[in-house]
């Protein structure tokens, strides 16, 4: 699956009711979604994009754990990192009136600021990642290329007794990490 097909056609669409949902038939199924975004089923890679964006729709996180759900069953499937990784920024205006939007590898958009917010935290791939709220709880891990352009885009601001560089978006200033901590 190519990014470049998926980020043609990103941008809001209809998502089911999962969160709605409570299925009594609940089990188990061979899908594994890879810390590189991409999805297998028994071993094998899923070819088909479409297939993939149809299952995102359904996918529910609960307790840490990854399932798809649809109004009969609930599926329990394996998430190495994070269901997705966001594979494209974009960025409007300056300082504090900046909006930053993220594309994930699947065609979702989460608008950086008070409802989609960013942490940093270990990922199996590397230490110390960034991960943007996409939806319902699910998280994408920042591509490490589209997190260099976030960082091209920091500043220092005081807070909490020190500097600390981040961006902003939204009206919402996220910190990185202390200025110490960011190799000049």
């Amino acid at each position: 699956m190519r990014y470049a097909a998926v980020l043609e056609g990103a941008g809001a669409r209809a998502l089911p009711p999962v969160e709605q949902w409570a299925p009594s038939r609940i089990g188990d199924i061979d899908i594994v979604i890879k810390a590189d975004g991409m999805w297998f089923h028994e071993g094998a890679p899923i070819q088909r994009a479409k297939l993939v964006r149809l299952f995102s729709t359904i996918l529910r996180c609960e307790g840490g754990e990854h399932f798809l759900v649809t109004p009969a069953e609930k599926l329990k499937i394996t998430v190495e990192d994070s269901p997705f990784l966001a594979v494209a920024m974009k960025t409007e205006g300056e300082g504090a009136g900046r909006r930053l939007s993220f594309t994930t590898n699947l065609g979702d958009v989460a608008n950086l600021g008070p409802d989609h917010g960013l942490e940093f935290r270990n990922s199996p791939s590397r230490d110390w990642a960034p991960y943007i709220d996409v939806r319902r709880g699910l998280a994408a891990r920042i591509a490490r290329s589209v997190y260099y352009d976030l960082v091209a885009l920091a500043e220092g601001r005081q807070m909490e007794g020190g500097e600390v560089y981040g961006v902003w978006s939204r009206g919402v200033f996220f910190p990185f990490a202390d200025a110490d901590r960011i190799d000049a």
